[in-house]
């Protein structure tokens, strides 16, 4: 059985201009929090990651749509850098934290190629936040015992006590070595944390196409000037996200928008969910109820339509199977024949209207399946006539003798 809840994938196929149709299914409210093995294998890939932007990952991950939505407008737009990215955003009404991630496109690349990976990071940040920035810690401290994680020109790695409840005894720090220009990590999970544990939950990897894998297990992409485009940061102490507020007002040229900001800290808004379902009845609970109006109305819509159309179709039949607006799928004629079982209307209300089938006399009852006794026309016609001879009638109304 296909598990219920709706996939990323399903929600894309279904609708490529009017994403907000798609059907968003109940939230499973059995659905079991990420075991600390299960965090660690979905953060492999970016717990090495500068604070500033794995900030700005974790944020965008609970968007999975906008981030297609941006993968898809960086690849037509390749020569679009630096400044003149910020001012292309200001078009677009994805949410800050999608948008900053246009000056990384190898970043948007992965996130959108691997979006069932993104779709799972983000249902675990918004269920399990803190549990998920310290998975982050436990393979910092792992990479760094290995070696492979060190101060360099690309980046500044510091080390400082970890607070209260945090599953390690200090806390990694990783900064750009310059704070305009960022490198991406890109290296192999199963080399740079050591001997993975958990054979049961292998580490997730990319490759940007431009990466030799086997050439070298770390190494760093060309540094990216951001500007002001990062904005957000990793508060280890409380497990959070802070926002730098002039970053952010300046790289969206707006004043703080309150439904995602709050004192200095990241709030997710639901109304850039864009229908996606969240995983967990809790999730849900605390973020479905922030969709827009609009949103909610056209999936009650698409549910409608789904709806009518499979009850047209156990009305009619396969051979008069209509779309989910109503419109005939194939041929529009309809056989008006004895028998047929297409006598009803849209509405499914009955037409009246005198059919070979009534004649003898009997109400005949819809059987579930539409193509029931659709091929006894023969038989139909040898008991009809039995019967008007055990009347003393042969012959049909009319006159005509009947054939």
């Amino acid at each position: 059985m296909k598990d219920p809840r709706i996939s990323i994938r399903a929600l894309i196929l279904s609708s490529t201009v009017l994403l907000p149709t798609a059907p968003a299914l109940a939230a499973d409210p059995a659905a079991p929090t990420f075991k600390p093995e299960e965090l660690e294998q979905i953060v492999a890939p970016i717990a090495l990651y500068p604070d500033s932007l794995l900030a700005q990952v974790f944020m965008a991950s609970t968007y999975p749509l906008e981030i297609v939505e941006a993968a898809r407008w960086s690849k037509e737009h390749p020569d679009v850098k630096g400044d003149a990215v910020s001012k292309e955003m200001e078009k677009q009404t994805w949410d800050p934290s999608v948008k900053s991630l246009t000056a990384f496109p190898d970043v948007l690349t992965m996130m959108n190629e691997k979006l069932d990976w993104t779709q799972k990071l983000g249902d675990a940040f918004l269920a399990q936040q803190k549990d998920v920035m310290d998975a982050v810690q436990r393979l910092r401290t792992k990479a760094k015992a290995e070696g492979n994680l060190k101060s360099s020109k690309e980046q500044t790695v510091k080390t400082e006590a970890a607070p209260a409840g945090s599953s390690t005894t200090t806390t990694i720090i990783i900064e750009p070595a310059d704070p305009q220009v960022v490198y991406v990590p890109t290296y192999n999970p199963t080399v740079v944390y050591g001997v993975w544990p958990y054979a049961a939950y292998p580490p997730y990897y990319y490759y940007p196409p431009y990466y030799a894998p086997g050439a070298a297990f770390f190494s760093f992409s060309i540094g990216v000037a951001v500007g002001a485009s990062l904005w957000g940061g990793c508060n280890w102490g409380h497990s959070d996200i802070d926002i730098n507020v002039n970053n952010y007002n300046k790289f969206n040229n707006t004043n703080i928008n309150r439904n995602d900001i709050n004192n200095g800290k990241w709030q997710h808004n639901a109304d850039h969910r864009k229908g996606v379902q969240y995983r967990d009845a809790n999730t849900q609970q605390k973020f479905g109820k922030g969709t827009n109006r609009q949103a909610e109305q056209s999936r009650e819509q698409f549910r409608g339509r789904a709806d009518e159309g499979r009850q047209q179709i156990a009305r009619e039949g396969a051979g008069n199977q209509r779309d989910l607006s109503g419109n005939p799928i194939g041929s529009q004629t309809r056989d008006h024949t004895a028998g047929n079982a297409g006598d009803r209307d849209v509405g499914g209300q009955t037409r009246d209207r005198t059919s070979s089938m009534d004649r003898g006399g009997s109400n005949r009852s819809r059987s579930p399946d539409a193509f029931s006794g659709m091929n006894s026309g023969s038989s139909t016609r040898a008991a009809s006539s039995r019967g008007m001879s055990s009347r003393g009638g042969g012959t049909s109304r009319g006159g005509a003798r009947r054939r």
